[in-house]
């Protein structure tokens, strides 16, 4: 989405899926609550990030909907003060360092020749999928081909903890910087009770919808690391929260990334510069991703493993708008 404030330009981007299969929310109901009530609001004052957020406390969820607007608030506040966004919300560097993730693959040749693939590229940390029956074995084989990469798992919560304790547990021995979110998205206990059984640590992501399940999380011990996306947790003002909570009782924090384009992608930087996020985030280059990105100046990888965030004002990076016109199935404009 595109706000227009004088002369300013800023953007936005909705995370939203096709179907509501990782989040209840999907396009069309994004779309919907955006237009039914978020961008009214903003048609009938000028306002900033804080203010928009806390006037829609009453609509419970819908963050990715409420979370597109707000960033784009968050470009133009920073434009208005002609800083990058991210010095603006107080980032300690100028770059992501970054890795990218794997899909469970057709079999284990595929993956290790992928994993390669990678590397050569310059990713420094590698993150495959992980589900019963693709799991161990595969980890097995990974370790024995490249035996020092940093190397993380996703299990997209589809372990259960009576079924698959004694696989969790065998992990343990593979070196893994964390065994991200293994169980069911709103099951915090049985994170802690799988948490106090293993030595890697667990990191939580579908279980974190905001800064409230991230202080449940810690107060239970439910998980030793976090992933933040913006889009799922509501936005910067949301992430920044769950970053300084995790930040406060030693809890690393990395930024995660929901095959955002270029527009979202620059947010996921600027929120990876800041000082708790201690691992590699999950925003590969566009190319990744993208055979043409809708920016002007795509992301790609530099000096090894990172993403920069731009130094012009704001998020920095501008449409590629007769790509994107081309590309388009459909252009609403509210004034």
């Amino acid at each position: 989405m595109e706000l227009k404030s004088g002369d300013i330009h800023a953007y936005g981007e909705s995370v939203a899926g096709r179907h509501p299969n990782y989040s209840a929310e999907t396009v069309d109901t994004a779309q919907y609550i955006m237009e039914k009530y978020l961008i009214k609001h903003l048609l009938e004052e000028e306002t900033n990030p804080y203010i928009f957020m806390d006037s829609f406390k009453w609509i419970r969820g819908h963050n990715m909907a409420k979370a597109a607007i707000e960033m784009a608030l968050w470009d133009l506040h920073a434009k208005k003060q002609n800083k990058p966004l991210y010095q603006v919300i107080g980032g300690v560097r100028n770059y992501a360092e970054v890795g990218v993730s794997i899909g469970i693959q057709k079999d284990i040749d595929t993956l290790i020749n992928k994993i390669g693939g990678y590397l050569d590229q310059g990713y420094g940390r590698i993150k495959i999928k992980v589900k019963p029956g693709w799991d161990v074995n595969v980890l097995d084989r990974v370790r024995t081909e490249y035996p020092d990469i940093k190397l993380t798992v996703d299990a997209n919560a589809a372990f259960n903890l009576e079924k698959h304790m004694n696989i969790l547990k065998e992990m343990d021995k593979y070196q893994l910087l964390y065994i991200e979110q293994p169980l069911k998205y709103d099951d915090l206990v049985g994170h802690s009770i799988l948490q106090s059984n293993l030595e890697t640590d667990i990191c939580l992501d579908e279980s974190l919808k905001d800064s409230h399940k991230a202080w449940e999380a810690i107060s239970i011990m439910a998980g030793r690391v976090f992933n933040i996306k913006p889009g799922r947790v509501g936005g910067i003002i949301e992430s920044r929260k769950i970053h300084d909570i995790g930040m406060k009782h030693g809890v690393p924090v990395w930024i995660g990334g929901m095959l955002e384009t270029g527009i979202g992608r620059s947010f996921l930087v600027t929120l990876a510069t800041l000082p708790n996020v201690k691992y590699p985030s999950d925003i590969s280059a566009s190319s990744r991703y993208y055979e043409k990105d809708i920016i002007t100046e795509p992301f790609e990888l530099q000096n090894g493993s990172r993403l920069y965030a731009r130094e012009d004002a704001g998020i920095g990076v501008e449409p590629d708008w007769p790509y994107l016109k081309k590309i388009a199935i459909k252009e609403k404009t509210f004034s």
